[in-house]
């Protein structure tokens, strides 16, 4: 049988090479498209991680329109008892709040080493919120803000400028506009370098800039932020609870602005899995072409082997025996081109990979991966061979097995 394969082969190379063609191309391509899709999505899951999904900001503003006998461009301005009533108005929905305060640009030395930097005003609670991760040392705690204490937490890359190491600042000082602050951590900046942020506790920046009891910026963490309809429920209950205290509408959209990065990341996630649906679908059609190449290459050995099969079945050649040689072809021609396309596509995203598998623009002192790690799980590479090589015996089966039912005198009088 495999002795006849082979020969039948050979007398027909043009048309086994443009099968096999089709074959190798439709697998190829399939890989390829995923593999940079996945690069795409790679990325964006990685720059994903750098923002914490579950936090809403809420920041004041002016009022648009007159409201109880108040005019209009009117300033609205937090305080401690806002940041207290949002976590209040919503406690099903909000883990943590915290006020945040944000200075001007400072410019801050140690050991003859200078580079500028903005001081944040944190709470205990902002190291959650922001999704924070520390290389050394420990965050701002309960007792910094009881106390008022000067110390400082900075990047990483600021500690090994300024300090020479990471181990270096721990218990170093910083001084930022002539006061001095103890470093006592050590913030990852996960490769991001751009304007350094220090943060210091909360209560030590408003007595030291005094700022007063305004409170710029209200972080919250919440639960299931994915959800629609949960975060239009929390900025309802915020807009008319800071509406009722601050005498503003509630429907006055630029006297409060509530920013979520689960919105925008979810919209963002949405058009992803479209790109990954629309890849499957130019994949699964290109690897189509493989399959119809494969039925028709087999539509044509059936009816050319019509004459053959009546010769065999009346020397005594049962179906199966027929029938086997035609599946094996089928296969040999499938399972040999498929690899081969398989193997051109894992080869061509690996040089994906190494070419432009780790692509970063910088964009406001963030580094962003555009493309990375273009490649795709083995697999889905197998399940497409595998796919192809069922898609082939089916093709090959069909019609020989209604060509080994005719009777042979029947099958002998074939044209």
């Amino acid at each position: 049988m495999w002795h006849d394969i082979f020969i039948r082969l050979q007398q027909n190379k043009l048309r086994t090479a443009l099968t096999g063609l089709s074959v190798s191309v439709g697998i190829f391509l399939l890989i390829v498209l995923l593999g940079a899709g996945n690069g795409l999505i790679h990325a964006f899951n990685h720059n994903n991680q750098m923002f914490s999904t579950d936090a809403i900001s809420i920041y004041p503003g002016y009022t648009s329109k007159p409201f109880k006998g108040w005019k209009e461009d009117r300033n609205i301005k937090f305080d401690n008892i806002d940041v207290d009533n949002t976590a209040i108005v919503a406690k099903s929905k909000v883990k943590s709040t915290a006020g945040k305060l944000t200075s001007s640009e400072k410019t801050a030395s140690a050991h003859q080493h200078y580079f500028k930097t903005t001081l944040y005003g944190q709470s205990p609670e902002a190291y959650n919120i922001e999704r924070l991760s520390l290389a050394k040392g420990r965050y701002i705690n309960e007792l910094d803000l009881k106390e008022q204490r000067k110390v400082v937490v900075i990047p990483d890359y600021s500690a090994e400028e300024t300090f020479g190491s990471i181990e270096a600042a721990i218990g170093d000082y910083l001084n930022v506009d002539s006061v001095s602050y103890q470093v006592v951590g050590v913030l990852e900046s996960n490769g991001n370098k751009g304007q350094s942020r220090c943060h210091i506790p909360f209560t030590t920046y408003r007595t030291i800039f005094h700022s007063g009891f305004d409170v710029p910026e209200i972080v919250v963490q919440t639960y299931k932020p994915e959800e629609d309809e949960s975060f239009e429920v929390l900025r309802a209950a915020w807009c008319k609870s800071l509406g009722a205290r601050h005498d503003f509408a509630e429907d006055d959209e630029s006297a409060v602005w509530i920013s979520s990065v689960a919105q925008g990341a979810k919209e963002q996630n949405l058009a992803l899995t479209m790109l990954e649906r629309a890849l499957w679908v130019v994949g699964l059609l290109t690897l189509m072409s493989g399959v119809v190449s494969i039925s028709n290459i087999m539509l044509i050995t059936v009816k050319e082997r019509t004459k053959e099969f009546g010769i065999r079945k009346a020397l005594g050649a049962r179906p199966w025996a027929i029938l086997r040689g035609v599946l094996a072809e089928s296969v040999i021609i499938t399972l040999f081109f498929g690899y081969i396309g398989l193997v051109a596509g894992i080869a061509a995203t690996e040089w994906m990979n190494v070419v432009s598998g780790q692509q970063v623009t910088e964009f406001l002192n963030f580094r962003f991966y555009t493309f990375l790690d273009p490649t795709i799980n083995m697999s889905v590479a197998f399940s497409a061979l595998l796919t192809l090589i069922i898609a082939g015996l089916l093709a090959g089966f069909f019609p020989a097995r209604r060509a080994v039912k005719i009777k042979p005198i029947t099958a002998l009088n074939a044209k």
